[in-house]
């Protein structure tokens, strides 16, 4: 479990509505009766969201009568757009893919709904099969916010090939030392083989998501207690140093270009020897990877320093909006969407490779996806099971969160110092200047929002 500072982007989502016929139900949504009705569903543009667009069939078949367009864009396009839709109430989306982040905060600005009663009606669903850890991070209040499409952690993704011929051994559990050792010494320029690709694109969910978990196994915070920011800290300054020094060193070049679509591309392609990033995107490297690459493909736990699990944890959810007019047939979408039926169905249509995982328990018991996802199934729960969002790092700290702070200005402040480690990485300014400058930004907005007096 893809943000750049967001600048508003202009959409069209059109929803039509069929006219009701003479006999209509007038205690029915609009739209419900005699005709269509036409759901607009916002997405995120990652693999298996785009897999349930082509299996959009399968739903309007089971539903005669409701239809479903869909609005798919990049993560640091989607949210701005989705944002100023709910926050104005402009009613252009009735269902909304939005992350854990955004739940507890779109829940309180009461700009999705809650979705517990029409879980209790539809047993089918089975609540009980989802995940707890994946569950807990999309509800506020004791309330289900947002349905869990998949749910993640992070994790190594490694060339087992290239780590033998380099003499070696990743263990289950590696240290960032081991880690960048290994990087060091996988790491052919010559041969157009970088030693690990991170993520240096800014946005708060892409460089910053990453970054933040070493700097969480390094000892570091975002704010103490009293919400004094901490960016300049001994044990930030030396977590930030060591990802830019291992990028600038020995990551992929060009690296402040690169998000996770881009290392991606790099693991598949065999232009990297190790890639840090989300597990969902185990199944689709290695359905994309070239065969030789598919072939040594390994995978270990997050990296680690001085806490015993580094991993993130995150969710893809399904939410309804508020000022959606078509709630129920919204809920029938969402579901299908996250359903164990529709689960079975990805793997059979698309490849087991393709299934929205993280979510379900009964998922990982099905012989189909047993067998695919052998090499980094269990390393997923397990990744999820140890990821701790109330205890994130090795000092108290006043927020929730892994890999991001649970207020409503980490966007703002999030995306800003990933400009700066941004710079950072590509040698516009050293890790010290960045922060600095990140340091005071913080501060200057936590005192502004209240926090810090």
């Amino acid at each position: 479990m893809s943000r750049r500072r967001y600048v508003a982007t202009a959409l069209v989502a059109v929803a039509s509505l069929a006219a009701a016929s003479a006999c209509s139900d007038p205690t029915a949504e609009p739209g419900a009766s005699g005709g269509n009705t036409t759901i607009t569903v916002a997405l995120a543009a990652n693999p298996q969201m785009k897999t349930a667009e082509t299996l959009i069939a399968d739903f309007e078949q089971k539903n005669p009568g409701i239809k479903v367009k869909f609005t798919t864009l990049p993560e640091n396009d989607l949210r701005p757009a989705v944002t100023k839709d709910v926050a104005t109430k402009a009613g252009q989306y009735d269902v909304a893919m939005i992350g854990s982040y955004e739940v507890p905060i779109w829940a309180k600005n009461k700009w999705i709904a809650p979705l517990d009663d029409y879980v209790a009606k539809d047993t089918a669903w089975d609540s009980a099969d989802v995940l707890q850890p994946i569950k807990d991070i999309v509800s506020a209040d004791g309330k289900l916010y947002g349905a869990p499409f998949y749910g993640s952690s992070s994790f190594l993704f490694y060339r087992k090939d290239l780590a033998a011929k380099a003499g070696v051994t990743i263990p289950e559990k590696p240290t960032w030392d081991q880690v960048a050792a290994a990087a060091a010494k996988m790491d052919d320029k010559a041969g157009g083989v970088s030693g690990i690709c991170l993520r240096g694109l800014p946005g708060w969910g892409q460089n910053l998501a990453s970054l933040t978990t070493v700097i969480n196994t390094f000892g570091g915070r975002w704010f103490d207690e009293q919400w004094n920011p901490q960016l300049t800290s001994p044990e930030t300054t030396a977590a930030v140093k060591f990802y830019v020094d291992l990028l600038r060193a020995h990551g992929q070049p060009d690296a402040a270009k690169d998000g996770w679509e881009g290392c991606l591309q790099q693991i598949t392609q065999g232009k990297t020897a190790m890639w840090y990033d989300d597990t969902v995107f185990a199944g689709s490297a290695l359905d994309q990877a070239t065969p030789q690459v598919k072939e040594n493909l390994g995978f270990a736990l997050a990296p680690v320093n001085k806490t015993d699990a580094s991993g993130w944890l995150w969710s893809w959810g399904l939410a309804i909006t508020e000022s959606s007019k078509n709630k129920d047939a919204a809920w029938k979408f969402i579901s299908w969407a996250t359903s164990k039926d529709y689960i079975k169905l990805a793997g059979e249509k698309a490849g087991w490779d393709a299934i929205p995982p993280g979510s379900r328990t009964s998922t990982y018991a099905l012989p189909e996806y047993q067998k695919a996802a052998s090499s980094y199934a269990d390393l997923t729960i397990k990744s999820i099971d140890a990821a701790n969002p109330n205890k994130p790092t090795v000092q108290p700290v006043p927020y929730t969160g892994v890999q991001y702070v649970q207020i409503a200005e980490f966007t703002d402040i999030g995306d800003y110092v990933s400009q700066q480690v941004a710079g950072a990485i590509s040698g516009t300014q050293t890790v010290e200047q960045a922060l600095q400058k990140s340091q005071t930004y913080t501060e200057g907005v936590v005192k502004k929002a209240g926090y810090l007096k």
